[in-house]
């Protein structure tokens, strides 16, 4: 098993998407482990002072005034793991359940937990051994972090909840045994530190991010096929244009599609024609992709700096041998940048269906109506447009923030919180929604290629073209289109589409 190893760097997306969809697993530094028994010291050293601490020797939320006895540590860890086990809904899908552990253990390791080393090691071999606990999506508010979910992954340390291994789902203590690992008996602090932290959501998001990445190139090489064979003008990504207006990512959508479109006979072929400029889907695509790709550029920030920060309450600091207080837990910045997301993601979307409508209408495009012949016999791509639309005013009402609606929890103690995981878990559906939309555009893109027989595309349409072509053949009387549309976004998530362009065109950003 490939593994990626844990240390005081940064952890990168492309290491959360390696451990949650290609199994590398994990393993921590001699100096992080030194990290976790030097904190884990101190909370040993407070307990037997009879320290006040908050979690450890007190109760939660608006119980945290009521102190708890030397005698009934243990029981309170297993008790906060239980309790708050209240999660409803569907199951996280494993990769994000990959995700998830992934990010508890990075942060876990920094050593301002006060956890075990034995309990994070627990952790990583249940991740590297491929135990996945049963964890419903549903049930986190986003402050105090990600309490719900977390505590259904913590359940299988002790032998409870359930987990899927080798294909089946089973009890906790069933996968304990089955994987060769014993239950823990958790000590002070360990059921706090365990499920106080935004792990989930920053797995669902960090996931979410890197597809709208992928997406947001994808995005690129489709507008250039429609420009193309609507016979658009590649005037519009004149570097001079973004030059005056330098926004990052205008700037590099134009260049992605200048390149993408080079040496096209086509476009040449009607410089002097008598339109004088292009409808907005088409010259404005680099400004509204552009805008989206910046956003992008914010929510990875965001997400990577969480990735490698300390969430929990309380942080403990070996160095000062103190703890302090706070609320690092709360998460309103991946809630805010997971629904800044949301919309960049929808505008991918939105704009693609347009280009999709001008492809498929013959008083815009020129073209076949609905690119088929025999119309009339034949509906084409009628009805992809209509599905194309529904996903875009689904994405609409997804788009609405989730942020923005806080809900008292724990008696009014937690009197504001993020809704941060609902706005992580809309995005990662606006993501999936948006690819559908770019895997119409792609295959009624290509139908309109076919027709431009005698003329030779562009360099980066040509190899995006001949890719399309190898899954899905062209359409010359009606057929069901959704077999069509899957293997087009299963193109589109292996990478290749990109791969091939960006092997002609230059690399894309």
């Amino acid at each position: 098993m490939k593994e990626i190893l844990f240390g005081i760097d940064e952890m990168t997306l492309a290491d959360l998407v390696a451990i949650a969809r290609k199994d590398t697993g994990v393993r921590l530094t001699k100096e992080l482990e030194k990290r976790i028994v030097k904190s884990r010291a101190l909370i040993e050293k407070w307990v037997r002072e009879a320290k006040i601490i908050y979690g450890v020797t007190t109760g939660f939320g608006a119980l945290s005034d009521v102190t708890i006895s030397k005698e009934d540590t243990r029981q309170l860890q297993q008790n906060i793991l239980m309790s708050h086990a209240a999660g409803v809904g569907d199951m996280l899908d494993q990769e994000t359940v990959r995700a998830v552990m992934a990010l508890r253990i990075k942060e876990l390791a920094g050593g301002h937990a006060g956890i075990r080393l034995e309990t994070v090691q627990h952790l990583i071999n249940f991740l590297n051994r491929g135990v996945h606990p049963v964890i419903p999506e549903k049930g986190s508010v986003g402050a105090s972090g990600d309490l719900a979910p977390l505590a259904h992954l913590a359940l299988i340390l002790i032998g409870q909840g359930e987990a899927f291994y080798d294909g089946r789902r089973m009890s906790g203590s069933e996968a304990l045994k089955e994987s060769g690992l014993q239950p823990l008996v958790l000590e002070a602090a360990e059921g706090l530190a365990l499920i106080n932290g935004t792990q989930v959501m920053t797995a669902i998001g960090g996931l979410a991010v890197h597809d709208a990445a992928m997406l947001s190139k994808m995005t690129d090489i489709a507008a250039a096929m429609s420009l193309e064979v609507l016979m658009g003008s590649r005037t519009e990504f004149d570097p001079r244009i973004h030059q005056v207006r330098p926004h990052p990512g205008q700037a590099a959508a134009a260049d992605n599609m200048d390149r993408i479109t080079r040496n096209s006979e086509i476009i040449t072929s009607h410089k002097d024609c008598g339109r004088v400029q292009d409808a907005y889907t088409l010259r404005c695509s680099p400004q509204v992709h552009g805008a989206s790709k910046d956003a992008i550029a914010y929510a990875r920030n965001v997400v990577v700096t969480e990735m490698n920060s300390s969430t929990s309450n309380p942080l403990i600091f070996s160095e000062s041998q103190e703890f302090l207080l706070g609320g690092n837990f709360h998460g309103q910045p991946v809630a805010l940048a997971m629904d800044f997301l949301c919309m960049a993601v929808s505008e991918f979307a939105s704009i693609s269906e347009r280009r999709i409508e001008r492809l498929v209408n013959p008083q815009l495009s020129g073209l076949p109506a609905f690119l088929v012949s025999d119309g009339g016999l034949n509906s084409g791509f009628m009805i992809a447009q209509y599905s194309a639309a529904a996903l875009v005013s689904e994405n609409k009402v997804l788009a609405h923030p989730a942020c923005v609606d806080s809900i008292p929890t724990s008696a009014n103690k937690e009197d504001h919180v993020s809704m941060g995981t609902i706005a992580a878990r809309k995005c990662r559906e606006i993501v999936k929604n948006a690819e559908y939309v770019i895997a119409i555009e792609f295959m009624c893109a290509a139908q309109a290629m076919d027709l431009f027989t005698n003329m030779k595309s562009g360099e980066g349409t040509l190899a995006a073209y001949k890719v399309i072509r190898e899954a899905v053949a062209h359409l010359d009387k009606d057929r069901i289109l959704s077999p069509d549309i899957e293997a087009i976004m299963r193109l589109m998530r292996s990478g290749r589409i990109i791969k091939e362009v960006e092997r002609v065109a230059g690399t894309l950003y």
